[in-house]
């Protein structure tokens, strides 16, 4: 069993894990955050004084906040239907400005300064952005600033975008090596079902491992404000977990639901993290890199590289699809589509598609050249 009902055994493992977190990421989303008015000013309000009073016990508390987009509809009247993608934009220009002037202001009663610091995903996808961003959040931390993180919205297109604040907050939260990523939504947590269909669905308290299980529990519901559902709240806690951390969905209309949370209450649903964790560059390879292409492999090549340890020839690739360059990140698919493996490969698409299936020794015969024996070395080749 992957996962435990039992609110007391809940317990007893968030004293264990919660308690000794130095360094906690809150992910809080726009339906928390935001009403038809909105901001909801009594949430900012009580969210900032429990991230003061975290920072008073001594940890390390980073902020990663939705809600600009939603903010600037409801100040430019837009309503709550859908809008295009340049109109999102502007309204987050608008929203983003009253998001920050609010927790500016509210922080500064409790004595905290803040710092906003807004990304894309391209900010993190070149290996010395990822670390330049590392370095400026962890000299905010030793500052003693509350950093407040959100996507740049006002200038990002697809191919910049996180896709939602889960996976930014995830991806924080391994950037810096937190201990804990809290996501603040609008449900209690996971359930073996959904709630509101299914009378027998028993709340989750413990997630060990996120598994196709537990990825079909958490089903395809996405709240009316936010970009983000349950599904995306599971693979960003798996996206934590692989680096050892560990991640809590609660509900963010509890009150002290951050206090209660750290002093051990079983609210929401905890993930744990794995007990043998990913180095942060494989981690980088694997979970923030998205794929230019995919190869497919056939049966001896997965269980060589998944079993064995090894690097990826060209024999054992028998489909190339997409259009990819030397150095860029792939996935790696079994026979049935699935992804066994990320990693960074040697040549081109065309390159690959010219030498798959062959030895070796035929590489420099059939290309010209040869750069590599691997298509993918060991040391640039990530299991999922």
């Amino acid at each position: 069993m992957t996962y435990q009902v039992d609110k007391e055994q809940g317990r007893a493992l968030r004293q264990r894990y919660l308690g000794k977190a130095k360094r906690v990421v809150v992910k809080v989303g726009s339906a928390v955050l935001t009403t038809s008015e909105g901001l909801n000013y009594p949430v900012l309000d009580a969210l900032a004084g429990q991230i003061a009073a975290l920072r008073e016990q001594g940890r390390e508390v980073i902020l990663v906040s939705s809600g600009a987009v939603a903010a600037g509809r409801r100040k430019l009247g837009l309503g709550t239907g859908p809008i295009s993608l340049r109109e999102k934009q502007a309204a987050a220009a608008v929203g983003q400005s009253s998001l920050m002037r609010a927790y500016e202001k509210i922080f500064e009663q409790l004595g905290q300064k803040v710092a906003q610091v807004l990304l894309t995903h391209d900010a993190l996808s070149h290996r010395d952005r990822y670390l330049n961003v590392r370095n400026t959040l962890l000299t905010l931390l030793e500052w003693g600033l509350v950093p407040i993180i959100n996507e740049n919205d006002t200038v990002s297109v697809e191919e910049l975008r996180f896709g939602d604040n889960d996976t930014l907050g995830a991806m924080v939260t391994n950037l810096i090596e937190a201990d804990l990523l809290v996501c603040l939504t609008d449900v209690a947590g996971l359930f073996t079902g959904n709630p509101s269909l299914d009378p027998a669905a028993r709340q989750i308290y413990v997630v060990t491992r996120v598994g196709r299980e537990v990825e079909e529990m958490a089903g395809q519901v996405v709240s009316g404000v936010g970009t983000g559902g349950m599904r995306s709240k599971v693979n960003a806690a798996r996206m934590v977990a692989a680096r050892g951390g560990c991640s809590v969905v609660a509900p963010g209309g509890e009150p002290e639901v951050l206090t209660r949370l750290m002093a051990g209450e079983p609210l929401g649903t905890l993930f744990l993290g794995q007990e043998t964790k990913l180095a942060g560059r494989k981690h980088w390879i694997a979970y923030t890199l998205r794929p230019k292409g995919y190869l497919v492999l056939d049966a001896g090549a997965c269980r060589a590289i998944v079993s064995g340890g090894k690097s990826l020839l060209p024999s054992g690739v028998v489909e190339v699809r997409g259009k990819f360059g030397i150095g860029d990140p792939v996935h790696c698919l079994d026979g049935d589509g699935q992804a066994v493996a990320a990693g960074l490969v040697n040549y081109d698409a065309e390159a690959v598609r010219q030498i798959q299936g062959l030895k070796t020794s035929q590489i420099e015969e059939t290309l010209g050249y040869k750069d590599s024996d691997e298509i993918i070395h060991r040391d640039n080749l990530v299991l999922f």
